[in-house]
């Protein structure tokens, strides 16, 4: 029985309070739908500037009423700080995910970018202290690796940051590093590297690469590969971060906590992989794939050219072991938009 598993079992049996921020989300629903499954009680906040009310729906749907009962919504924004106190009270675990991703989008706005992502993250912090939770896990970013050229990517070797965004993410990293030794408060970041899965987001100009291709290939509409296609990425299925999340909250290991971690799979796909593997699962389906080509277009300002992350220390220290490998999580994610996008609607 690996660790995860072994949390898992117990958990059925001894319940805690979850606050899981941007429940509305793409990770947040996941982290939301797994939660309900293991008998927890769950705080959800979001303001559905990014998130969905159809997310939840969804996972009203698939837990059913009995464990749905053990939610509870808080329409707020993490830029305010009574939304985030309201929802730290009597919290044990916060699974702060809330914020504006994208590279682009933190280009083109930085200050709406900061305003989510430096001060919600400190209002969050700052409720989470007061509120005295166990800890304080948070979606760190691969952004923070910068312009360091080694791979694969170790968390204590960055490089100068390449947007916003990146920023961003990485004064995340600093203010939790000074929460725990200004105030004790107990934390964990994850350094996700491109996450996908079920409930990803595949409309609007930010939307990241899976969802916005298996929309373009199941609707047969022109498909942007930015560059050569050679451009690599450590693709990573939610179910592997869902996992490292629990892992991180619950950890007992004393050498765990005020830690930063890697969570992806200590791979590569190139762009041009990707598009081939998505085809190939889609194509029985939607026979016009078969015949699809994809667009090249320039290199995107901001994003690096290769990426890939070692996971050795969350090995070692949080017991992460990756489920899912990225053609296994490609295959529950087509199969989830086949049933879902056609009538996916915002």
């Amino acid at each position: 029985m690996t660790k995860y598993q072994e949390i898992q079992q117990n958990l059925q049996t001894t319940q805690a309070t979850w606050l899981v921020t941007g429940v509305a989300g793409f990770i947040g629903s996941n982290l939301l739908e797994t939660l309900l499954k293991l008998n927890q009680k769950v705080v959800g906040l979001d303001n559905f500037s990014t998130g969905y009310q159809h997310n939840l729906d969804q996972v009203h749907a698939l837990v059913g009423e009995d464990l749905w009962k053990n939610f509870r919504f808080i329409l707020g924004d993490i830029t305010q700080l009574d939304d985030c106190q309201a929802a730290c009270h009597e919290t044990d675990y916060v699974l702060h995910h809330a914020a504006l991703g994208s590279v682009p989008r933190s280009i083109e706005d930085p200050i709406l970018t900061n305003a989510n992502n430096v001060t919600g993250f400190l209002n969050m912090l700052t409720a989470a202290r007061d509120a005295r939770v166990k800890r304080f896990v948070y979606a760190a970013s691969s952004s923070t690796y910068g312009d360091h050229p080694d791979l694969p990517k170790i968390e204590s070797v960055i490089g100068k940051p390449l947007s916003p965004y990146a920023v961003t993410k990485y004064v995340n990293e600093l203010y939790a590093d000074v929460f725990a030794r200004c105030y004790g408060l107990d934390s964990i970041g994850l350094r996700y590297f491109n996450v996908f899965g079920p409930r990803q987001d595949p409309n609007g100009a930010y939307a990241a690469v899976i969802p916005q291709w298996v929309a373009a290939l199941i609707k047969n509409q022109t498909l942007h590969i930015n560059g050569d296609g050679e451009t690599t990425r450590d693709f990573c299925f939610v179910a592997n971060v869902v996992q490292a999340n629990i892992l991180a909250a619950l950890s007992d290991n004393p050498a765990a906590g005020n830690q930063i971690y890697n969570v992806a799979l200590n791979d590569t796909t190139s762009l041009n992989q990707l598009y081939k593997m998505m085809s190939a699962l889609l194509k029985e389906a939607f026979p016009h794939v078969e015949t699809h080509q994809p667009t090249y277009e320039n290199f995107r300002n901001g994003d690096i050219r290769h990426s890939q992350a070692d996971i050795t220390k969350a090995r070692v220290l949080l017991n992460f072991e990756p489920t899912h490998r990225v053609d296994e999580g490609l295959h529950e994610a087509m199969e989830w938009y086949k049933k879902n996008l056609p009538a996916n609607k915002n």
